[in-house]
């Protein structure tokens, strides 16, 4: 386990606007209440608590990758409008303590949906 720090710094913040997320069509996810996680120089993502989402779309898959800093992430499926979208989610269910903010949000890659609306 490593810590954020100067030489990678990991912030979390609350989203101030909506964020939806869209494939096939549907809405996978929306909240007002979404955190935004910005990882060194990496894009900024948006975590959605998955009570904001719409869990019957997704299904869970064998895929896991372990990241230094934030722990070990799960992956799911989506399937929408007889689209499936690959390993396009992923959540860390057990964050490391100074992740413990995400535990409970799940992740969208932006470019296996067809939108991350935010606004």
């Amino acid at each position: 386990m490593k810590l954020p720090g100067p030489d990678h710094p990991i912030t979390i913040m609350p989203t101030p606007q909506r964020v939806r997320v869209i494939l096939g069509g549907q809405v996978v996810a929306e909240t007002s209440r979404a955190l935004t996680l910005q990882e060194a120089s990496y894009p900024a993502v948006q975590y959605i608590p998955r009570e904001d989402a719409a869990m019957e779309m997704l299904a869970r898959t064998p895929r896991s990758t372990h990241c230094p800093y934030k722990g070990d992430a799960s992956y799911y499926s989506i399937a929408a409008s007889g689209r499936q979208a690959e390993n396009a989610v992923w959540s860390y269910e057990s964050p490391y303590p100074a992740m413990a903010a995400i535990k409970g949000y799940l992740a969208f890659y932006p470019d296996r949906v067809d939108a991350i609306e935010i606004g």
